[in-house]
C-alpha cells in the first residue's frame, strides 16, 4: 500500500479529526463527531482511498 498523505496533510487530518471527535464528548455532544475517527486512521496510515481513485496525492517523496 503506497502512501498519498503528506505530511502538512496528515497534519490537517489529525487536527480536524480531533475537532470532530471533541464534538462527541463536549458542544453539541452529536453522533456526527465519530466521523472523525476514520478521519485520523486515514492519516496515521497515510493513505487516502479517494486520493487513489483519483489518482492525486500530498506526498512529494512517495509519489512515484
Amino acid at each position: 500500500m503506497q502512501q498519498n498523505i503528506g505530511t502538512i496533510d496528515k497534519a490537517i487530518r489529525i487536527l480536524v479529526g480531533l475537532v470532530l471527535l471533541s464534538l462527541v464528548f463536549v458542544g453539541p455532544q452529536t453522533p456526527w463527531g465519530w466521523i472523525g475517527a476514520p478521519v485520523i486512521l486515514i492519516a496515521l496510515v497515510g493513505m487516502c482511498p479517494l486520493y487513489k481513485i483519483l489518482g492525486l496525492s500530498t506526498c512529494k517523496k512517495c509519489a512515484a
